[in-house]
C-alpha cells in the first residue's frame, strides 16, 4: 500500500514538473526583449547572443522561432560552425513560410536574409553575400523599413571594405554617419553608440586599406588613427568594436615603425578578444604580435606567437590569410635557423594553398564588384589634402593660360562649325544622287550595288601585267556577279577570298579592278559596302532605326569604330547623323 502511494505520487509529481516545465507562450514584449538582446551581444558577446537566441528558440511561436534561426545562421558562423548555419537558415525560412502574409512577415524575411548575407561574408563568399544584402534591402524598402534599409547599407560598408573599394567604403559611411546623427530618434543609447562605433572603424579602417594602395599617402594614417580613436571612444562595453578598432589602430602604429605602441595595442586586442571570446579576432591579435617579433629578429618569440595563431585558425576555420602568411614566415624562420626540413614543411603549405585563396578571393571580389556596377570601379577620388593659396605669379599665369583656352576653344569652335556644314553639303548631295538613282532603278529588278567602271582605255601607267581582253572581261562579269549576290556582305569578303570564288589568282583580280575601278580591291571593297548601307538607309525605315553595331555587322564589319570611319569619309557625316537627315 505504501508502494503503490510511493508510485502515484512521484506520478503526481512527474506530471506536474512536467507541466511546469513546458515553456509558457512567449509574449511579444519578451519576443522583442530578447530580440534586442541578441542583436547588442552579436557585437559584444557572441557566446551570450547565442544563449539569448537558443532561448527565443524555444517558443512555440513561428514568427519567434524564424527569427531565432536566422540570428543562429550567422552566430554560428561567426563561430566557425558553417554546416550548422546553413541548417539553421534554411530551418528559419521553414517557420517563416507557416506566417500568414503581412508587413511584418516582409520584415522579418528582409532580417533573416541580412543574417544570412552576413554568414557568407564571414565565409567569404562575397557576391552570394551582396546578392543577400540586396534582396534583403529591396524588401525593407517596400515596407518603409528605415532602420533595416540602414543596417543593410551598413553590411554593404562592411563588404566593401572587406574586398577594397576603400574610396567607396569612406563615400557611404560617411553619409550613414551623416543619417544617423539627424536620426537619433529610430535608435536606442546603446545602438547609437554601437553604430557610431561600426561606422567609424569602417572609416578607418578604409583609411588603412587606401594607404595600402598607395603608400606615398601616410597623411592617409593620420586619417585611419583619427577614426579608429573616434571607434574605440565609442564602443563603450562593445568589445567587438573595440577590439577591432585596437587591432586596428595597431597596424596604423605599425606602418609608422612605431613597434612599442604597435605591439602594446596589439596585446590590448588580444586581451578583449580572449575576454570575450572572440576569437578570429584573437586570432590576427597574436598573429600581429608575432610580426612585430618577426621584424625585430626576435625570430623564437615569433615563433610561439605565429604557433599560437595557427592553432587558433586551426579551430575557427576563419582566418585563412594570417594563416597562410603565418606559414610562410614560419618557412622564412626554420631557414634563417639553418632547419631546412621545417621550412620546406612551411613553405609547401604556404604554396600548396596560397594560389587556391588569392584566386578564389579575385573571382569574388570580381564577381561582387561587376553586380555593384563596379567592373571597371575607378577610384571615386576622396581629396583630404589641403589647398595652399597660390601667389600672384601663379595667378597671373592662371589667368593667362584661361585666355588662351578660351581663344584655342574658339579656334576649334569656328573651325568645328565649317566643317559640320561642308559635311552636310557632303551629304544632302549625295542623298539626293542616291534618291534619284532609286527612283530610276526598276523595283522589279534586283538591287545591285555596283561601282561603275572607267573607260576601258584608261589604264594605270604603271600597269606591267598583260591580261587579255576576254581574260578581263570574264573577271569583271563574275566580279558583277558577286556584287549582284552581295557577297561583299560576308565578312570575309577580300582579295583573296574573291579571286577563290572567280576561280582567278589574285595578281589578276586586283589588276583588274585597279585598271578598271581606278581603285584597289579594299577600296572597291570598301565603297560597296558603304554604297549599300546609303541605299537601305534612304529606302529603308528600319535599317534607319538600327544601331550603328548592327549597321556595321550587317555589311561584314566586326568594328563598329572602323565601320563609322569609313562611312564619315564616304559621306562626311556619322552613321546617325546621316539617318537623321534622310
Amino acid at each position: 500500500m505504501n508502494l503503490m502511494r510511493l508510485l502515484i505520487s512521484l506520478l503526481l509529481f512527474f506530471v506536474l514538473t512536467s507541466s511546469y516545465a513546458q515553456k509558457k507562450a512567449m509574449t511579444e514584449k519578451e519576443y522583442l526583449e530578447l530580440q534586442a538582446k541578441i542583436r547588442f551581444n552579436f557585437n559584444a558577446n557572441i557566446d551570450s547572443a547565442i544563449v539569448y537566441a537558443h532561448q527565443m528558440a524555444k517558443s512555440g511561436n513561428y514568427k519567434h522561432l524564424a527569427f531565432a534561426n536566422g540570428a543562429l545562421t550567422c552566430l554560428l558562423q561567426s563561430k566557425g560552425r558553417p554546416k550548422e548555419a546553413d541548417a539553421k537558415y534554411i530551418l528559419a525560412f521553414k517557420y517563416l513560410d507557416k506566417i500568414p502574409d503581412s508587413e511584418d512577415k516582409t520584415k522579418l524575411k528582409a532580417y533573416i536574409i541580412n543574417y544570412g548575407g552576413l554568414a557568407e561574408l564571414y565565409k567569404g563568399n562575397f557576391s552570394k553575400s551582396l546578392d543577400r544584402f540586396q534582396q534583403g534591402m529591396k524588401l525593407s524598402e517596400e515596407v518603409g523599413d528605415l532602420l533595416q534599409v540602414f543596417k543593410f547599407r551598413l553590411n554593404l560598408v562592411l563588404l566593401n571594405d572587406q574586398i577594397g573599394n576603400s574610396q567607396l567604403v569612406i563615400k557611404e559611411a560617411k553619409e550613414l554617419m551623416h543619417f544617423l546623427d539627424n536620426n537619433k530618434e529610430l535608435f536606442s543609447k546603446k545602438d547609437f553608440y554601437a553604430r557610431k562605433s561600426s561606422i567609424y572603424s569602417n572609416l578607418g579602417s578604409a583609411y588603412e586599406n587606401w594607404f595600402l594602395k598607395d603608400k606615398s599617402k601616410t597623411f592617409l594614417l593620420d586619417s585611419s588613427a583619427y577614426y579608429l580613436k573616434r571607434a574605440i571612444l565609442y564602443s563603450d562595453d562593445l568589445a567587438f568594436f573595440k577590439a577591432t578598432a585596437t587591432l586596428s589602430l595597431g597596424n596604423i602604429y605599425n606602418w609608422k615603425h612605431d613597434f612599442k605602441n604597435a605591439e602594446k595595442h596589439y596585446k590590448e586586442a588580444a586581451k578583449i578578444s580572449a575576454k570575450s571570446n572572440l576569437k578570429d579576432i584573437l586570432c590576427v591579435s597574436i598573429y600581429n604580435l608575432a610580426d612585430i617579433y618577426y621584424s625585430k629578429k626576435n625570430y623564437n618569440q615569433a615563433l610561439v606567437f605565429f604557433k599560437k595563431s595557427d592553432s587558433i585558425a586551426a579551430i575557427t576555420n576563419l582566418n585563412k590569410l594570417d594563416y597562410l602568411k603565418s606559414n610562410f614566415y614560419q618557412a622564412q624562420i626554420y631557414s634563417i635557423l639553418n632547419q631546412p626540413e621545417l621550412a620546406y614543411k612551411h613553405s609547401q603549405i604556404y604554396l600548396k594553398n596560397y594560389e587556391e585563396f588569392e584566386s578564389r578571393l579575385n573571382a569574388e571580389t570580381a564577381e561582387t564588384n561587376y553586380k555593384q556596377g563596379l567592373g571597371n570601379l575607378t577610384d571615386q577620388m576622396i581629396s583630404i589634402e589641403k589647398e595652399y593659396k597660390k601667389d600672384l605669379f601663379w595667378n597671373k599665369c592662371l589667368k593667362a593660360f584661361y585666355v588662351f583656352l578660351f581663344l584655342l576653344i574658339l579656334f576649334f569652335l569656328i573651325k568645328n562649325i565649317k566643317d559640320k556644314r561642308k559635311a552636310h553639303a557632303k551629304m544632302n548631295a549625295l542623298i539626293a544622287e542616291f534618291k534619284a538613282k532609286l527612283e530610276k532603278q526598276n523595283s522589279s529588278e534586283p538591287e545591285i550595288v555596283c561601282i561603275e567602271q572607267t573607260s576601258f582605255e584608261q589604264k594605270a601607267e604603271n600597269n606591267t601585267i598583260s591580261i587579255d581582253e576576254e581574260t578581263e572581261n570574264q573577271i569583271v562579269k563574275k566580279l558583277l556577279d558577286l556584287e549582284r549576290k552581295k557577297e561583299f556582305l560576308n565578312p570575309e569578303f577580300s582579295l583573296p577570298y574573291a579571286a577563290k570564288k572567280i576561280k582567278t589568282n589574285t595578281t589578276y583580280l586586283s589588276n583588274v579592278v585597279n585598271k578598271r575601278f581606278g581603285k584597289s580591291f579594299g577600296d572597291y571593297s570598301n565603297e560597296l559596302k558603304m554604297n549599300y548601307v546609303i541605299r537601305e538607309m534612304i529606302s529603308n525605315r528600319m535599317y534607319r532605326k538600327y544601331s550603328t553595331q548592327a549597321i556595321a555587322e550587317s555589311v561584314g564589319y566586326k568594328s563598329a569604330n572602323s565601320f563609322s570611319k569609313s562611312f564619315r569619309k564616304r559621306t562626311g557625316v556619322s552613321p546617325v547623323q546621316f539617318a537623321k537627315n534622310i
